[in-house]
């Protein structure tokens, strides 16, 4: 639909052949009328420069368009913040416990190294959870 109301068409005539009205591109147009576009009170503001209005979409906006509602939705939201979680434990691993490269060859080595760097970090998390707080901390409080 355009600014105006009127339908916008994909096909202006009938083809012999029968035509995808795809593009090579990937993109459908969609075209209004001239005769619908020369009365238009909008016109100057839809298509200045052109006789008559003329979108190009993407084959995929569909898809595009259900992405962008999904990310609207709170369980977006939530799956970002767990993202985010685990992103911050592979960056713990590169940064602060130079898991930089993989040094054995081989999936089962990848995972066997993969699995001791994921336990190390596991048991300082431990570590801190279950350790009693030092002496100098209980004069303190």
């Amino acid at each position: 639909m355009c600014p105006g109301g009127k339908s916008l068409g994909r096909n202006r005539r009938q083809f012999k052949n029968k035509r995808t009205g795809v593009t090579k591109a990937n993109t459908i147009i969609y075209r209004a009328s001239q005769s619908d576009c020369e009365h238009c009170s909008m016109k100057d503001k839809c298509c200045p420069k052109e006789p008559a209005r003329k979108i190009h979409r993407s084959i995929h906006e569909d898809a595009r368009d259900l992405t962008r509602a999904l990310a609207t939705t709170e369980a977006y939201a939530q799956s970002r913040k767990n993202r985010k979680k685990v992103e911050m434990l592979f960056a713990h691993l590169k940064r602060i416990l130079r898991f930089e490269r993989l040094r054995l060859r081989g999936p089962l080595g990848a995972q066997d190294e993969f699995l001791l760097a994921a336990t190390v970090q596991n048991l300082s998390k431990l570590a801190k959870l279950v350790m009693p707080p030092s002496p100098e901390e209980s004069i303190v409080t």
